[in-house]
Formats: structure tokens, sequence, C-alpha cells
């Protein structure tokens, strides 16, 4: 089955609304020639630079995401920001469940469940993340870890749901560490994922579900990693906080 490259950039907390847009700017005329049927470019800048993001990226092949949401419409929820509220300032993706926001905020599957089901209620693309810690990995849990964060944070989902998803496989060990499992190492674990999202929702469903690696990706490795068979993109940190390094990134993993 063939499914679109998505490459998504995280910019984490980092970028002011000015910065943000001088990003954008940058990047457009080095992306323009990339066609929509080729791959989707997501940014996904902080809840305040959102709106000046959307705005830089209106009419270009930029899609723009947020960072996170909150599982309620309303209320006394100091801080969080409601999916309605990322809809109106143009936000089309979000990403859920970063392993940043399971180590420092405290998000559980459940949580991560609940902030799903109100992105797809909402219309929101989400950006679903799972990965295993270094320890998890060295104690050869990888796949008891990924199949609980699989089975709690698609819990409830129907098909049709599900197909709007995309799952984002970070190996922790591998975030901000300069460290990357090899290829064939990542498209192991990949494979993994789309076996389980297949025994979860079914064959037809699984098969389409579109996996980022999110393990330090860069423009000297996308080619390789987005080449095997089950990894589908990549979902980006430090290497999308610059539109030449982003750009060079996503031209080599649609690189035929």
């Amino acid at each position: 089955m063939s499914r679109k490259v998505i490459i998504a950039g995280n910019w984490k907390m980092n970028k002011t609304a000015a910065e943000g847009k001088a990003l954008v700017e940058a990047l457009k005329p080095l992306v323009a020639d990339v066609c929509p049927e080729c791959a989707e470019i997501v940014v996904c800048p902080p809840f305040t630079t959102l709106a000046a993001v959307v705005e830089a990226a209106r009419g270009s092949n930029i899609k723009v995401g947020a960072q996170n949401v909150h599982w309620a419409e309303s209320g006394a929820f100091t801080g969080e920001i409601s999916a309605a509220m990322l809809k109106e300032a143009g936000a089309e993706f979000v990403i859920l469940g970063h392993s940043e926001r399971r180590q420092y905020f405290g998000e559980t599957d459940e949580t991560v469940n609940k902030r799903l089901k109100a992105a797809l209620a909402a219309g929101l693309k989400p950006i679903v993340c799972i990965g295993e810690l270094l320890e998890e990995r060295e104690g050869g849990r990888t796949e008891e870890v990924l199949a609980r964060q699989l089975e709690g944070g698609l819990a409830g989902l129907t098909g049709e749901e599900m197909s709007r998803v995309v799952i984002a496989y970070e190996p922790v060990w591998a975030i901000g560490t300069g460290k990357t499992a090899t290829p064939e190492m990542a498209e192991l674990t990949h494979n993994f994922i789309r076996c389980t999202l297949n025994d979860l929702f079914g064959r037809e469903i699984g098969e389409g579900v579109r996996i980022q690696y999110g393990g330090s990706m860069k423009p000297e490795n996308a080619k390789e990693l987005v080449a095997q068979r089950n990894i589908d993109g990549g979902l980006i940190g430090g290497a999308a906080l610059k539109a030449e390094s982003f750009s060079a990134l996503i031209h080599n993993a649609i690189a035929k």
C-alpha cells in the first residue's frame, strides 16, 4: 500500500511569533517544489506562535500543527488549550503524548487517549507519539512498552477514526542525543507497530496508518530511513529549527 510521506517539525519551546514567521518565510521557497501528492510538510510551533505561523504559511504547501491539546471543551484548566481553540487558530495537526510531555508533565496512555478523542472530534489530525526509554530497550521490553502504549492510547477508536491518526515512534534514548537506530533497527520496530495496528484495527486500516520515525532524523539519514517499508516520514526536532536543514531533510526523505 502506498502511504504519503509526512515530515513534521516539532519546534518544542522555541521561536517567538516573529521568529516563527521568519522561519516559515525562509522555508516556503525552499520546499515550494515538493508536490502535495509526494509529501505532507507540517510545522508545529508553540501556542503563542501558532497564529503568526498559520498566516505566514497561508497559500503554501506547509501545514501547521500544535504541540498539545486538552481533552475538555472548556473549563477550569489553567494554562491549557482546547481543540476548538486550535482549530480557530488555524491548526490542522496536533502532537499528542510526546515523550517530554510524558516525562515532565505526567502524561499517561489514559490522558493521551482522552486528548486524542477530543482532537478527532474537533477535526484535528493527531500525531500520537510512542516510544521506549533506554532502560526499557536494554531490558528487552521495547515491544511490551509499545504494545501497551498503542492499546491504551488508541483504546475505543473506530477504524475510521484510526485512519485519521499518524503514529510517531520516538525511541526516547535517541531524542536530542545524536544517537539513532540504524534504518534496519528502526524498520524492525516500525514493523512491530504496524503488526500491532493490524491486530487492533484490521489489516486494511493498519496498513494505511502512517508511522513516522522520531529518533534524531537528520538530512544525512532521512533518505535511508524513509526508504524502509514501514517508515513513512519523520517527527523532527532540532533539524526543523532552520529552514535549510529542514528543507534538505524533506528533499532527501522523498528522493527516489
